[in-house]
């Protein structure tokens, strides 16, 4: 996954919008703090309450309801990491969605591991709250410490979907049950009868893979079955290394009898690894995928995968960050979505059981 920096943005029209961030770090408050005056609760200092709302005043600040009322739009910044793959599309499908629901625009850009946004960190958050963004959604990607930190002393939220990694653990994330994924399935392959399966995965570091790993772990495990090192290869979630790692795999000696793919995308690979040696899937070799994007029953045949509830996690992460942007207070950091299996055409019982 990787990019080369922002795509081509339309230009914002009309004048810039304060937001509830722009007031709180006017004030040096809370946007909690800023949300309770604006919607008049009484738990505020009246000093403090008299200074947001003369800054109110001079922002010419209108509440949600009221810009919706005289046709005015909320705007997110939403930044992709790598690829507007298959996966992305059906997370930004489900931010778009959430977004019509609720009158926001949404802009996108693109974020790599060389490339992060703005001169400065401070200088890249200022230039969100100058542009009226009322939150930033980062998909699959991270950004920097001090990025964040940049954010957070602005007042801006912010949520990632499937994090790679989090540089603070107070981070707000959306994601699955990445564990309980890899484990199920894993499960289903020992289930049929297999004994050496495979795991090929993305980044070592990516919290989401490692997740699955350590599911695909656990289950072999909790079934008595020895784990061997050779086994696991984690690189990217792309097609091309689940080509090349599944058949590094293929062509081992004492080669694996099922593969769990950490994506779709690998698991695709993975086919076409073993029909270009003449393997049939999944008669001599089964495949799982985690994901369940389009590309899963397109394939041929359909893959037995991981549903990954893209869509909605799109949308929770949308509502998340407007619920932030209000001031509103969040119930958990965290939010992980059920994952479940979707058997296909890929697994059957290993040869010769």
């Amino acid at each position: 996954m990787g990019g080369s920096g922002y795509a081509p943005r339309m230009p914002v029209r009309g004048p810039k919008r304060p937001t509830l961030a722009t007031i709180a770090a006017s004030a040096g408050v809370s946007v909690a703090t800023v949300s309770k005056v604006v919607n008049r609760r009484d738990d505020v200092a009246p000093d403090t309450r008299a200074q947001i709302e003369e800054l109110l005043r001079q922002h010419d600040y209108l509440p949600p309801s009221v810009r919706r009322a005289h046709g005015a739009t909320t705007t997110v910044e939403l930044l992709i990491h790598g690829r507007f793959g298959a996966y992305t599309t059906q997370v930004l499908e489900g931010i778009v969605e959430a977004g019509i629901e609720a009158g926001t625009a949404i802009v996108v850009g693109r974020l790599d591991d060389q490339h992060v946004p703005g001169t400065t960190p401070h200088a890249w958050a200022r230039g969100l709250l100058a542009a009226g963004r009322a939150g930033t959604i980062v998909v699959t990607g991270a950004l920097s410490t001090a990025h964040v930190d940049a954010l957070a002393q602005v007042g801006m939220p912010l949520v990632v979907i499937d994090p790679l990694n989090l540089p603070r653990a107070d981070v707000t994330s959306v994601g699955s049950t990445n564990f309980a994924g890899g484990m199920t399935a894993t499960r289903h392959l020992l289930g049929l009868g297999h004994r050496e399966i495979a795991y090929i995965g993305g980044p070592p570091s990516s919290g989401c893979n490692q997740a699955r790993l350590h599911g695909y772990r656990a289950a072999l495990e909790g079934a008595g079955v020895a784990h061997r090192p050779e086994l696991v290869i984690n690189d990217e979630f792309h097609y091309e290394v689940g080509r090349v790692a599944g058949a590094k795999l293929i062509d081992l000696p004492d080669r694996p009898t099922a593969i769990v793919g950490g994506s779709d995308t690998i698991a695709l690979g993975v086919m076409e690894a073993a029909r270009a040696r003449g393997l049939r899937v999944p008669d001599e070799l089964s495949v799982t995928g985690f994901d369940d994007t389009e590309l899963a029953t397109m394939a041929a045949p359909q893959l037995t995968v991981i549903r990954q509830p893209l869509r909605e996690m799109g949308h929770v992460a949308l509502r998340t960050v407007l619920r932030m942007g209000a001031g509103e207070t969040l119930d958990s950091h965290h939010v992980e979505l059920a994952t479940e299996l979707v058997v296909r055409g890929t697994t059957a019982p290993p040869p010769f059981s």
